[in-house]
């Protein structure tokens, strides 16, 4: 796990043929031992230098770069080292031939695997025992876009093909969008690098995308919060050549199965099914030179995740990372104050005591959270409804802490398996046709008075937690199918309403409606299955995907807040081996339909923000069903049947709090009016209502939005003057 950065001569520069040399250095403030050359690129290296040092929480073990000799393609990366801790496992790569550098984030799985495919049967010889050396070699045996086939795991890289009739640039991001890549143009360079703050060193000056941010473009497709960056969308590469550019071109994407097709397969076959392919990918991301932990909340899936690492450890004898089987696996997680309603940390607890392993606790009160605030949306680059994020910053200073580089979370399954409470709507809105023999398959009548009652709730907690709500009908040629409008407004539930920003941008945007946003940011391809060939529940997974997780909670919850402390996450939910799998199978699976054993509190047992009452349309459907009977060797009847509890951080604080003084602070008219695109009257009503015994959660939210942009404003020293009404 590193980070990358990348400036590349467009489009009057080329792509150089002749070799250079590569250097390697440790960064800043690290005392790694100095392999130079006196060779100098110029002032393209000074501020290559400076672009990886400001990424060095990604690597601080080790900073190399390699530069052509004309100077028109500059790699750099920053290192943390997994796997080959020795100097052969350094950054940027080259092949063997010497014919191409690369510069890699991430892992990839199965490498004894494909190690032995490259050298036996292709004769690739390879540096080190570095994972990502893989990329460099698949690449030159397979070429693009087939060698992406065999990369398992999480990644983003550039790469750069000086081979004649080759030349080329490729810059790619994994399946999911768990490493984050993106990109912008600069003084005629293309710069790539792992977050947008690499870029300040190289020439680029931030600006507000204020189209972006009001439409919610940031979350819904490629565009970011700044002017003219884009993100590598999740299964996508980029390929730059002198002939045709920048050409966007995709290598991935997710496909469910025909909603009409009948399922014939066994039950016990397909719960087997995801257990196996579960179980293979916790096994491969145990794989490590170093220590690796979990991160474990009072959830069915981080708890499935130790329950399958225990079982691997005691009955395979695998070793988690460098540590013998018999060491217990370290689970670090969160505690919020008690009476908050939002803790989980003593049923982590009760699990860790009945796995036998060692548990070890962030307590993260008001205090904690005013005072990481700053720091989490400095590495997080985005605004977030919650402060979740910054528990999630906080969580993260704990492995590093207690010698602990690499963690398993359990990211990814609610996307798969349906688990979040706005996917029961769209599972209801048609029968599950691959089931037909099923309850809710048979009876429309109750399937439908149930989607009624199921939506209904749902829009009840969005009240409840200060979530917006679109209650208009939109008519656009792209959302003639009603189910996907219906997910658009889940999606949508936490971006800021138009009452928040300036009176120009409220009347430049008059006619913005943000869930058409949302539909035209897939392919017309993708709008054609999600009309006619899946079934609703997939289309609204699809598109939570596509969003949210790739570009919400993988980010803030995910790769930024980790990595922000040298500590890198794998999740084996977002294993593609095993979503291909989950895909194909039918809804009724994800979601059962059990009224007779719907899950209830136990007496004492605490309820969560989100909890209804038992029997209403939300409980009569046990979510990630197949899940749970897949894991249920590895975890306790308690979490079997447990229901879906969020991670969020709670909403009410006192008035005067660290938190409200942390808000006042920052949010000044001064520098609320200087964004150019917030309305100061919004905001300070806001700080009015936003604390205190009867708080309001969306004004408290609206707050938590603007301080994030205040914040990202000082530190990218965002270019005030050019936000106005013509931007």
């Amino acid at each position: 796990m590193c980070g990358i950065t990348a400036s590349i001569a467009l489009p009057r520069g080329r792509l150089d043929s002749q070799p250079a040399v590569a250097k390697q250095t440790p960064p800043a403030h690290n005392s790694a031992q100095t392999n130079d050359s006196t060779f100098s690129a110029g002032p393209i290296e000074k501020q290559l230098r400076s672009s990886i040092d400001i990424l060095n929480h990604r690597g601080p073990d080790e900073a190399g770069v390699w530069i052509s000799q004309d100077s028109s393609i500059a790699l750099g990366h920053c290192r943390l080292s997994i796997n080959d801790l020795s100097p052969s496992g350094s950054q940027p790569l080259v092949s063997d031939d010497g014919s191409i550098h690369a510069v890699v984030n991430g892992e990839i799985y199965d490498q004894d695997r494909l190690w032995e495919e490259c050298r036996e049967q292709h004769g690739y010889q390879f540096r080190g025992e570095s994972d990502s050396e893989l990329v460099v070699a698949l690449y030159k045996i397979h070429g693009a876009p087939h060698f992406f086939k065999y990369l398992r795991g999480e990644f983003a890289f550039v790469l750069y093909d000086r081979r004649e009739g080759k030349r080329r640039v490729i810059a790619a991001r994994d399946r999911f969008g768990i490493k984050p890549l993106v990109w912008t143009m600069s003084n005629d360079r293309l710069l790539i690098a792992s977050e947008a703050k690499a870029f300040l060193p190289l020439g680029w000056k931030a600006e507000w995308d204020v189209d972006a941010i009001v439409s919610g473009g940031w979350m819904l497709d490629d565009r970011t919060l700044f002017k003219g960056v884009h993100k590598v969308l999740p299964g996508h590469w980029l390929q730059v050549t002198e002939e045709k550019g920048i050409e966007d071109q995709v290598y991935w994407d997710a496909e469910y199965e025909d909603k009409t097709k009948v399922e014939t397969r066994p039950l016990e076959e397909m719960v087997e099914g995801v257990r196996e392919r579960l179980v293979d990918s916790i096994r491969l991301r145990l794989r490590a030179d170093v220590p690796v932990g979990i991160y474990l909340s009072g959830g069915i899936d981080s708890s499935a995740v130790a329950g399958i690492v225990t079982h691997l450890a005691k009955t395979e004898h695998v070793k988690i990372g460098d540590r013998a089987p018999t060491t217990p696996v370290t689970c670090f997680s969160v505690r919020f104050p008690e009476e908050s309603g939002y803790d989980e940390s003593s049923i982590a607890e009760r699990t860790a005591k009945w796995l036998g392993v060692e548990t070890i606790k962030v307590d993260v009160n008001e205090a904690r959270l005013a005072s990481d605030f700053s720091d989490t949306v400095w590495h997080c680059e985005h605004h977030h409804f919650d402060l979740n994020t910054v528990a999630k910053f906080a969580l993260s200073t704990l492995p590093r802490d207690h010698g602990v580089k690499v963690v398993l979370t359990g990211e990814g399954a609610d996307e798969h398996f349906a688990g979040y409470p706005y996917f029961p709507a769209e599972f209801l809105c048609e029968p599950d046709l691959a089931l037909p023999d099923t309850t809710l398959s048979s009876d429309n009548e109750l399937r439908e008075a149930m989607r009624q009652t199921t939506d209904a709730e749902m829009r009840a907690i969005w009240r409840n937690i200060g979530a917006n709500q679109y209650d208009g009908r939109l008519d656009h040629p792209s959302l003639s199918d009603a189910n996907a409008r219906g997910m658009a407004e889940s999606i949508l539930a936490w971006h800021p309403t138009q009452g928040l920003f300036a009176p120009w941008v409220q009347s430049k945007f008059q006619d913005l409606d943000c869930r058409a946003t949302l539909i035209t940011s897939h392919p017309a391809s993708v709008r054609a299955k999600m009309r006619g060939r899946w079934h609703p529940l997939h289309t609204a997974l699809y598109m939570w995907n596509k969003s949210c997780l790739a570009n919400v909670l993988l980010s803030c919850l995910g790769d930024r807040t980790e990595m922000a402390h040298s500590v890198e996450a794998r999740t084996p939910f977002l294993d593609h081996h095993l979503a291909e799998y989950v895909n194909r199978l039918p809804p009724s699976l994800k979601l059962s339909y059990n009224p007779a054993e719907t899950a209830t509190p136990k007496q004492g047992e605490k309820q969560g923000p989100l909890w209804k009452t038992a029997g209403s349309g939300l409980h009569s459907l046990t979510e990630k069903w197949i899940l749970r009977e897949a894991v249920r060797p590895f975890i306790t009847d308690e979490l079997y049947r447990r229901r879906k509890h969020p991670f969020l951080a709670p909403t009410k604080w006192p008035k005067g709090g660290p938190l409200h003084r942390m808000f006042e602070t920052l949010l000044t008219r001064q520098a609320v009016e200087g964004l150019g695109f917030v309305n100061w009257a919004a905001v300070e009503h806001a700080l009015q209502k936003g604390f205190g015994d009867h708080a309001d959660p969306k004004a408290f939210r609206t707050l938590s939005y603007v301080a994030a942009w205040v914040t990202l404003g000082e530190k990218f020293a965002v270019g005030q003057s050019k936000v106005n009404g013509s931007a």
